[in-house]
């Protein structure tokens, strides 16, 4: 890892919009139907923190198999917001909420609003372990004094206010954040924690999400589009019956227990409980499957070398140390 000299600190709205996971919507319907062309980009001077980083990671990967990645770390710094129409043909663009809207940007990249999980081995892994995965979050939460007095940070909400298009009913469990797992949570939950692990899913991060009955969650966009979701059905109300539902885009597709779906979170999406109980789901956040090792790993350095700077997400509430 690369170091970088506080004389280089980056500013505090690069490292905001580097870790933004998820804004409400403030723009109007017709700022997000729009094409943006890509510009031109050159490298950042070398005195400038943009500049550390991008030379650290040419040093460290080379320039040719991360040149995807410098160019989205020269977009996000020239404050690039990417937006691009993938409707179905025949689609209106002018109704249409199929647009990815993302300001971490990495060019060239394919865009699904959900990805064929057959073509996802790991997938099938994850929904064999669906029951085992149920029958411990039920057994751990059914307490949930002692979950809360035992665990770190459950159930937050939203960690930034610019988080607020997941709405007051959404909040997390997070087992795994930025790739670091997390050790209390994790002996929680030891038997989850060691199904993802087997099988073998390239998450960034893992949690618990929890949305309240008859709440919903804004048409937004996650402003990412090298970082997938992923979603294992855990306690669905009225599973099957379409009272819970995902829209990615222009297409809606309903949770049912067991079953994953993986789909792009850079593209216009909002969700409904209108279920009288709340939904339980296991989510992950995964590198794109487009990106090489070598990418993935360039944008861990990059992720590294903002985050001490105070990028990293925070919470008010302070961390237990796992007991052994």
């Amino acid at each position: 890892m690369a170091q970088y000299s506080s004389a280089f600190a980056p500013s505090s709205n690069l490292l905001q919009r580097y870790y933004t996971n998820a804004i409400e919507l403030r723009a109007t319907l017709e700022d997000f139907r729009i094409t943006t062309t890509i510009p031109n980009t050159q490298p950042a001077a070398l005195h400038t923190f943009a500049g550390k980083v991008e030379n650290g990671i040419i040093e460290k990967f080379g320039s040719k198999d991360t040149q995807r990645v410098i160019d989205s770390w020269r977009l996000l710094d020239k404050e690039y917001e990417h937006r691009e129409f993938f409707g179905k043909e025949g689609t209106n663009p002018q109704t249409s909420d199929c647009y990815q809207y993302a300001h971490s940007y990495v060019p060239g990249l394919t865009v699904k609003p959900f990805w064929d999980i057959d073509e996802i081995p790991w997938t099938q892994k994850l929904a064999k372990s669906y029951k085992e995965i149920r029958k411990e979050f039920l057994d751990v939460t059914k307490d949930m004094k002692k979950l809360q007095q035992d665990g770190n940070n459950v159930w937050a909400g939203a960690l930034t206010e610019e988080a607020g298009g997941y709405g007051e009913g959404w909040s997390t469990l997070v087992l795994k954040d930025r790739g670091i797992w997390d050790e209390v949570n994790c002996n929680l939950f030891p038997k989850t924690s060691k199904a993802v692990s087997k099988c073998g899913i390239p998450a960034t991060e893992v949690f618990f999400a929890c949305m309240k009955p008859n709440t919903d969650i804004k048409l937004h966009s996650d402003f990412t589009n090298f970082v997938l979701t992923s979603h294992l059905a855990i306690d669905i109300p009225e599973s099957g019956n379409n009272k819970c539902r995902l829209t990615i885009g222009d297409e809606t597709r309903q949770w049912i227990n067991g079953e994953v779906m993986v789909f792009d979170t850079s593209l216009m999406h909002d969700a409904v409980n209108e279920a009288d109980t709340t939904r339980y789901i296991l989510m992950a956040r995964i590198w794109h499957p487009d990106l090489t090792e070598v990418r993935r790993a360039a944008e861990e350095e990059i992720q590294a070398a903002t985050s001490g700077f105070g990028g990293a997400k925070t919470s008010s509430k302070k961390k237990k140390k796992a007991k052994r």
